[in-house]
């Protein structure tokens, strides 16, 4: 009887590593505007569905990190859903207090531009097996504007 639920098990478990997930890919970080409270950063996240079926999102989790440090982390609780056999992208706004922007200014430095670290985790819901996260990262600079380009 053992011998039989440890083929089962390695039958599913076979089954389930070949079974199509969803890709995702982040193709930018840009920072999206500015305002009194401080800077909005705005990540494009383009996931594939390969599914002929809506896919649900359940959270999309992010840390952005510059210069060993955390700049700002936090979750987009239900951002809608994957279109069916199709590429979707997702805005991932980020909003950063001019504190944390101020104590990074040794890395901007002379040429006004910001080294990050960006880890998105999108949770979605697949059929049978369940939430499943995919982990996406990307590491670049960031081109902060400057005060002639304001205004």
């Amino acid at each position: 009887m053992a011998q039989l639920v440890n083929k089962a098990k390695e039958f599913v478990a076979d089954k389930l590593t070949h079974v199509k997930k969803p890709e995702a890919d982040l193709t930018d970080v840009s920072v999206k505007g500015l305002g009194r409270d401080g800077a909005t950063f705005d990540g494009r996240l383009s996931v594939s569905n390969p599914y002929d079926h809506a896919i649900p999102i359940c959270e999309v989790t992010y840390s952005l990190r510059s210069a060993g440090k955390e700049i700002v982390s936090g979750t987009m609780p239900d951002p809608g859903s994957l279109a069916g056999s199709d590429t979707t992208l997702l805005n991932v706004p980020m909003k950063v207090p001019y504190d944390f922007l101020i104590s990074l200014m040794k890395d901007v430095g002379r040429d006004w531009d910001m080294d990050y670290d960006l880890r998105i985790g999108l949770t979605v819901d697949l059929p049978i097996i369940g939430n499943f996260t995919l982990p996406v990262g990307k590491k670049g600079e960031i081109k902060l504007p400057t005060l002639p380009g304001i205004f």
